[in-house]
């Protein structure tokens, strides 16, 4: 691709989400989508008279980039028809094909199920829905009624069993691996799929989507399961959790602190690289660093030990100088601050994947120069090209930065843009909600 290539929009330019809002894992999800074009409308409680001035519900949600908001109440007949309103209508004049395209339903099982908001509800409105749901346990499994979090749905896919030191317990790494990986990620994953099916198969049809965090998490764990099974276990694997090649027990492959205090990472497997390695360190000719030693675990806790002693001889800085640019495998272990802060270090965010011709939405991209609230929000007409049209190649992104959205927040343009519906005519506030019209309501 050159710089005077053709740029089109993002790849899920025209598809309408309707997201729930939830915990982290299902806007992960809408996030997703939206940063790869499509449009999303997280569907909030309305605001009580103690939250009205206050962010959205769950307050605590930054996953909220390129997306609006409607406020609904589902415990009322009023919240349920619109949702079913939203479902099965298309924009004025426009094919049967232009309804909602996907929903997220981010609750336990059996939630939207009691509010006649289920797949068996729902699809027979609009045969082309793609329902996709998110759930922490299996839905059909022991744990299917029970509460859980990210620990949990590692604990009992097993592999928790593999994260953490050597005579210590097990050690979750914050909740990466089931919510986001396993989780919304894999639920993402999963309406791609289901996309693809409904634009192939004929009659074009929507279907459920299920992901759970469990099977997400297991699925992620693949490689070093079937390693266990399959008679990997050795050189330095299968010895039980933080003593095997890949997890911290190999001394060629962990993080070392420096001299002032900050760390440097090291997975120097391969001979050519752990020879640059020891060159780098200034071990070449020391003993029990030979390619027919270094794998034998009993001599691990010593190179440890020596690996250790040396990296604390100078600062992380100064390791980089040595290792910037050659195959050690070995970098400095970078802090989300001082990724923001120094351009050098390229800690912009950006879509995780470049689509050379249709790239996704630029994660945030202030207009410079600008001090307006407007402009500063990616949400705002006003942001730059790359927020509307895509990041392509050569267009750096900026910090990560998470901007609440308050129920309401562009939902009007939304329903306009999507439905053609207007506030007034269409639907009217009552309480903080929205509720249909009395002439939409006699329509249904």
């Amino acid at each position: 691709m050159t710089s005077s290539s053709p740029i089109g929009p993002p790849p899920l330019t025209g598809l309408k989400v309707l997201e729930f809002a939830g915990l982290a894992p299902g806007p992960f999800a809408g996030m997703l989508l939206a940063d790869a074009g499509a449009s999303v409308l997280r569907i909030d409680r309305p605001p009580t008279p103690n939250t009205h001035h206050q962010t959205s519900l769950p307050p605590s949600d930054p996953l909220t980039r390129h997306k609006a908001s409607i406020p609904l109440n589902l415990k009322s007949p009023s919240g349920i028809a619109f949702i079913k309103k939203l479902i099965s209508s298309g924009p004025p004049d426009g094919p049967p094909s232009a309804g909602i395209d996907i929903l997220i339903d981010p609750f336990r099982p059996g939630v939207l199920e009691k509010r006649t908001l289920g797949p068996q509800d729902l699809l027979p409105l609009n045969p082309r829905l793609i329902y996709a749901r998110l759930t922490g346990f299996r839905r059909d499994g022991r744990y299917a009624s029970m509460a859980g979090h990210d620990i949990n749905y590692l604990a009992v896919s097993g592999t928790l069993s593999l994260l953490g030191r050597s005579h210590d317990t097990p050690h979750p790494p914050t909740n990466i691996l089931a919510d986001f990986a396993g989780g919304g990620a894999n639920l993402f994953q999963g309406i791609l799929l289901a996309l693809f099916a409904r634009e192939t198969c004929s009659p074009s049809r929507g279907q459920v989507v299920e992901a759970n965090m469990v099977d997400g998490a297991a699925y992620l764990a693949t490689y070093p399961r079937l390693g266990l099974k399959n008679g990997m276990a050795s050189p330095g694997r299968g010895r039980g959790r933080g003593r095997n090649l890949l997890d911290g027990g190999c001394p060629f492959y962990d993080t070392y602190e420096t001299r002032d205090g900050k760390y440097f990472s090291v997975g120097a497997i391969e001979p050519q690289f752990f020879r640059r390695l020891v060159k780098g360190l200034g071990l070449e000719g020391h003993p029990g660093l030979g390619e027919g030693e270094r794998f034998d675990p009993e001599g691990w806790p010593g190179m440890r030990a020596l690996f250790r002693d040396v990296f604390k001889g100078k600062t992380r800085d100064e390791w980089e100088v040595i290792f910037d640019g050659t195959d050690a495998c070995a970098v400095p272990v970078l802090e989300f601050g001082e990724l923001e802060r120094d351009p050098g270090r390229e800690g912009d965010q950006r879509p995780a994947v470049r689509l050379c011709s249709t790239p996704c939405l630029a994660i945030k991209q202030r207009p410079t120069g600008s001090t307006s609230t407007s402009d500063s929000n990616p949400r705002s007409s006003s942001s730059s090209d790359a927020v509307q049209h895509g990041q392509g190649a050569g267009v750096p992104g900026d910090g990560y930065e998470g901007y609440p959205l308050a129920p309401g927040e562009g939902g009007p343009d939304v329903l306009r843009s999507w439905l053609g519906w207007e506030m007034g005519k269409d639907y009217d506030v009552q309480e903080g909600a929205y509720v249909l019209s009395t002439s939409s309501r006699s329509k249904l």
